[in-house]
Formats: C-alpha cells, sequence, structure tokens
C-alpha cells in the first residue's frame, strides 16, 4: 500500500517563507545565518524573493548615521510590501533594535516583532505573539551551536570567537549595542568550525570585535594561539584568516605562531583609527604612533610577504591640519596594503559626541579624499610589484565568462579580486596555482600555473 496518497498531500500545509536581508559588518551576518537555521529548524522556508516571503526579516547595522539611514531604508521598504500584502509579517533586528528598542516601533508601527543583538533564540518563538517588544538585552550569551545556513559562499565562512567589546573608543557605541567583551568556550567554536569544514568551507575568516583579546576572560584563561592550534588541527581547512586584530594585544607569541603556520594566512587585519598621538587620546586609543610603526615592523621582520590592511577616521573632532598630515605621512611611511577610510560620524550616545573643535563635513570629506588617492597611488606599486609571482587562488564564481577568485592577500567583500585569464572551468571552492599577469589600483589578473590543488 502507498502510504500518503493525493488527498493527505492537499490537506499538507505550504511551508511559510521566510526572507531575510542582513546589513553591516561579518558579525552581523553570522547572527543572520544563525537567524536563518532557527528558522530552517522550524520548518521555514528561505526564500530571497521578499515578495514571495511571508515573513519578511531585516537585520540591521545602527553603528553609524549612514548605516543606520540604510537599515531605516530597508524596514521602509519592507514596511511598504507589507502593506500591499497585509498577511506577510515583519521582524526587525540587530543593532538598530537594540540602539532604539520600543521608540523603533513606535516610530515603525509596521514592526510585528522587535529583536536586538542577543536573544535569536526567543525570535521564533515570539512570532506567536501579535505584536511583541522583545525585553532590553543583558547580553547574557546564549548557545551559538544552532542549525547555521550560510549566506556567503560556501567554500567561505566567517567564524565569530566573542561578543561585545572593551575598549573605551569615544567614536564608538559598539559597547552599548553589543556589550562587554565576551569569549565563545574553545570546545564550542572547534564544533562550530569542523561542521563548517565537513559542509565544503575551505576559508575560516575568524571575526570578533577584538579578536587578539580572546579567550582572556575565560577560565581556565587562554589566548588566541590556543584557539589557533585546534583549529589547524581540523581536517579540510585551507586558510585561516585573521580579521579585527587590535594593536595592543599583539603579541610575539601570536606574530611566531603565525610566521611558523602553513594554514594561518599571513594577513593582517589592523582597524589603527589614526596615527597621531593627540587624535589617538582624544580616542581614548591605548596605542601610540611610534607603537604603531613598531608593530608594522615587527610583523615585516618575521614575514617579509605579510598582507597588511587598515582603517582610519579622518576629521574627529579637534583634528588639525597637522594631525591630519601625520596620518598621511604614517600611511606613506608603512605602505600598508590595503587602506580603508572613513570621515567621523557624530553619534549623540558616543563620548566624542561632546567634544569640541568639530570638523566640517567638507573638510573631512576633502581628507578622506586626499588619503584614498595617496593609497590608491600605494596600492598601484604595490600589485605592480606582484606580477610574476606565483600564488594560490581560491575561485570564488564566475564574473560574465571570468573566473574570480581571491589570493591569500585579497579577503572577501574588503579588498579586490583576482580574475582568472582563460576560460571559466574551475567550480566555486577550487584552489589552483596561478601566476600574477597583471594589476590595476586594486585588482589583480593571472593565469593558471598548474593543476587544482586538492
Amino acid at each position: 500500500m502507498v502510504r500518503g496518497g493525493w488527498k493527505e498531500r492537499l490537506r499538507k500545509p505550504r511551508a511559510q517563507k521566510v526572507g531575510l536581508i542582513s546589513l553591516g559588518c561579518p558579525k552581523n551576518v553570522v547572527d543572520a545565518e544563525r537567524l536563518l537555521g532557527r528558522f530552517l529548524e522550524a520548518g521555514y522556508e528561505p526564500t530571497s524573493d521578499p515578495q514571495a516571503a511571508d515573513l519578511l526579516v531585516v537585520n540591521t547595522c545602527g553603528f553609524k548615521a549612514d548605516a543606520e539611514a540604510e537599515s531605516r531604508a530597508a524596514i521602509r521598504e519592507m514596511a511598504a510590501l507589507k502593506a500591499i500584502h497585509p498577511g506577510k509579517r515583519l521582524v526587525v533586528t540587530g543593532c538598530l533594535a537594540q540602539r532604539y528598542g520600543e521608540k523603533l516601533r513606535e516610530e515603525m508601527p509596521e514592526i510585528d516583532l522587535l529583536a536586538g543583538t542577543t536573544g535569536h533564540d526567543q525570535v521564533v518563538s515570539r512570532l506567536t505573539i501579535p505584536i511583541s517588544v522583545m525585553p532590553a538585552a543583558d547580553f547574557a550569551s546564549a548557545s551559538e551551536l544552532a542549525p547555521r545556513l550560510l549566506t556567503t559562499q560556501p567554500h567561505t565562512a566567517y567564524l565569530k570567537i566573542a561578543e561585545g567589546c572593551n575598549n573605551p573608543c569615544t567614536f564608538c557605541i559598539i559597547p552599548r549595542l553589543r556589550g562587554p567583551f565576551r569569549s565563545r568556550p574553545l570546545e564550542e567554536i572547534v564544533a562550530e568550525a569542523e561542521a563548517l569544514v565537513a559542509g565544503g568551507v575551505r576559508e575560516l575568516v575568524v571575526v570578533s570585535q577584538d579578536t587578539t583579546l580572546y579567550g582572556r576572560d575565560l577560565t581556565p584563561r587562554l589566548d588566541l594561539v590556543d584557539l589557533l592550534v585546534r583549529l589547524e588541527r581540523i581536517r579540510g581547512v585551507k586558510w585561516i584568516r585573521l580579521m579585527y586584530l587590535y594593536p595592543t594585544m599583539i603579541t610575539d607569541k601570536l606574530l611566531d605562531h603565525m610566521a611558523g603556520s602553513t594554514r594561518i594566512l599571513h594577513y593582517f587585519d589592523l582597524p589603527l583609527q589614526h596615527a597621531h598621538g593627540a587624535v589617538l587620546k582624544r580616542m581614548k586609543r591605548a596605542e601610540r604612533p611610534e607603537d604603531l610603526v613598531r608593530l608594522v615592523e615587527r610583523i615585516r621582520q618575521r614575514m617579509p610577504e605579510a598582507v597588511l590592511r587598515s582603517v582610519f577616521i579622518v576629521g574627529f573632532p579637534g583634528e588639525s591640519a597637522e594631525e591630519f598630515a601625520a596620518l598621511r605621512a604614517f600611511v606613506e611611511q608603512t605602505r600598508l596594503d590595503h587602506v580603508g577610510v572613513f570621515t567621523y560620524s557624530d553619534e549623540p550616545e558616543a563620548e566624542a559626541f561632546g567634544l569640541p573643535g568639530k570638523v566640517s563635513a567638507e573638510e573631512a570629506e576633502a581628507r578622506r579624499g586626499e588619503l584614498m588617492t595617496l593609497q590608491q597611488g600605494i596600492s598601484r606599486e604595490k600589485l605592480a610589484g606582484l606580477v610574476g609571482r606565483r600564488m594560490v587562488l581560491l575561485v570564488d564564481g564566475v564574473e560574465g565568462r571570468v573566473t574570480i577568485g581571491r589570493t591569500t592577500g585579497q579577503a572577501p567583500e574588503v579588498d579586490g579580486v583576482t580574475r582568472l585569464e582563460g576560460r571559466a572551468i574551475h567550480p566555486a571552492g577550487t584552489m589552483v596555482p596561478v601566476e600574477i599577469t597583471g594589476s590595476k589600483a586594486y585588482d589583480l589578473t593571472a593565469r593558471l600555473a598548474g593543476a587544482p590543488i586538492s
């Protein structure tokens, strides 16, 4: 007898569909992937088409003004869609929800459920309540071993090792949005990494608000090297890329371990922010200019081929022409490989909001343009110096008929890419040896130099 006839199939309810928009940093991407995993576990079907979604979810960023504006625009867009289709429900999560709470729902009454930066475990169960604003998060650490649905390339995944931040930077409201720094248990991280690699991930991108602080708050006390040793043992992981390495906690132990590793990439993402002592002091950063120069030297002494990335803020309150000139000179001296430049965002909740000497938006933008023009020239020279060198390329996909990938010096989303000459024949996730044949301001071109690497 055949089970499940046509009458039974007709009675089976259609699976509810969930569409999720995630904005902001890689840490937010991980949160969104875990949230999608919980919906999947509850029987929801993911969709990339908001028109087809029964449940619309916006995972917001509220770090600074432009990110907040983008998040609000996304919420309004989904609210407009809900107005056309009244049966849909709208959920808003993440930093903007954490920042404004009930006030956000008062401004946008179309929101059915509001959740902050923690409490994702409760979102699915709270959907039974017609209109719900979850209580303010106490930043308690929930288990993060829930199912996770990757939204990145299937061969690359972010691995979040901690939540929150202890740094008192006067320009930043992250501690208010995500609470104090809390390391995840080592075994929990390793278990997640093993599951990711078993699912086809070849590149683990380690992220947190302060990656070098990992383990200092655990009992027994650990450090980042302890975690790296365990991650390197996972069979199948090829690249381990470290992001958000705060300069004050980069120890000789860490540098020596990275220098001797074949899996940890010699790639350093250093959020330096500025390079003039007075500005760093006003920012409440622990580093001083001479410390930053010395750090770059320490890295390059051990790993001459290391790729260094950083971000800087221009137009910080009180930044004089001389202080900006010092930052410009630092960029010229250190010749970092990748540099991002942001104009200062005056956030009311941040301590810097009360500082005197505000720099005009026009002047801040002019300084940003000047620094980016300088860095573009440095980038062109450095990339031109790679022509003729052999490297390993991780294929990300095809753009038109051209294979696109990244070398060890190109992090996903934030750096340039490498275009492979010839017909596109290698699927995403393939690692191939290449020879660099050309360069532009930020991107490279290459040709195959051997068979794919297993």
